[in-house]
């Protein structure tokens, strides 16, 4: 299996952006990820808090 290219707490950060309003759009094409990845992520790390 492939190692994440991102730290737990990174993705914390990037579904805060979401959180706080920023467009699915702005966060792939910001970040380098698919949209799949940004909803799993949210389905996975919802609870977390950026460090």
């Amino acid at each position: 299996m492939k190692k994440s290219q991102f730290s737990p707490a990174q993705i914390a950060g990037i579904l805060k952006d979401f959180d706080n309003g920023k467009s699915a759009e702005e966060i792939t094409r910001d970040h380098g990820v698919s949209k799949a990845s940004l909803y799993k992520w949210r389905q996975r790390y919802g609870g977390m808090e950026a460090i």
